[in-house]
């Protein structure tokens, strides 16, 4: 890929903070979460390789996978202990981060985690493959509409046109995400790996959210050593866009406990 764009909301420098976004959005959507905070943290975001101001994602033939690549870019910026956040797909990262490397984060906390092979679910099974079938007959529209209906905020219709051609673009990455996240090819789930996460870890769920969203935070939190749950009335899984103060004020809570 050409670069990764970087974002930074500065605040106390002793504070380092890493903020990974979710799959079809940017970091810009940290933002407002970032101003909330008031300066708590020295926050700092990057879009994802085919996301925002990023460069397009251009996997090799013997390069890493999507989530492994990701996974290095946000390591490529942890110099120091620090609390790092994620939503989404970017909360699977965080996590991976956290088990292969638990000296590197002060605290986790992480918004709506993906990682359905916590949780196997018959709902999700079922829209990936409907995605993949529409993919595989060349309706990558079909695609976006079918997995934003489930996991957006906004009815497609309502979307302006360049967000819906970006995102009928980008779903072929959502796809590609299946062996990390359904298959937990990143083996973030292995034997005794959650166990040695020491940070203080908040998980944080929309009420409104997907059923398998609240199976996963149960797989994990029954497997993190110091682990605290919450949920924001109300909301779905694109609480940083549509609750950004509600979730500013549960991340400081965690951000207090370490």
């Amino acid at each position: 890929m050409s670069g990764v764009h970087l974002r930074h909301w500065p605040g106390d420098p002793d504070r380092p903070a890493l903020a990974l976004h979710c799959m079809l959005g940017s970091g810009s959507s940290w933002g407002p979460i970032a101003e909330a905070l008031g300066g708590q943290v020295d926050l700092r975001a990057f879009d994802l390789p085919g996301h925002g101001r990023s460069g397009d994602w251009q996997p090799g033939a013997d390069g890493p996978d999507y989530h492994t690549a990701v996974t290095r870019i946000a390591g490529s910026f942890i110099e120091r202990p620090l609390d790092l956040i994620g939503h989404s797909f970017g909360a699977t990262v965080a996590l991976r981060i956290a088990v292969a490397a638990p000296e590197a984060v002060r605290s986790l906390t992480l918004i709506e985690p993906v990682l359905f092979a916590a949780a196997p679910d018959a709902a999700q099974d079922a829209l990936d493959a409907r995605m993949q079938a529409a993919l595989a007959d060349g309706h990558a529209e079909e695609a976006a509409q079918g997995f934003l209906s489930v996991w957006g905020d906004q009815d497609w219709a309502a979307l302006p046109a360049p967000i819906q051609m970006q995102m009928t673009r980008q779903i072929r990455l959502v796809a590609d995400t299946g062996p990390a996240l359904r298959d937990d090819s990143a083996r973030i789930l292995r034997d005794g790996g959650l166990e040695q996460v020491d940070a203080p870890v908040l998980l944080i769920a929309g009420a409104e959210s997907p059923r398998v969203i609240h199976a996963i935070s149960d797989a994990l939190a029954a497997r993190l050593p110091d682990v605290g749950r919450a949920t924001v009335p109300g909301a779905g899984h694109m609480l940083p866009l549509t609750h950004p103060k509600q979730l500013a004020g549960l991340i400081a809570v965690n951000l207090e406990r370490s």
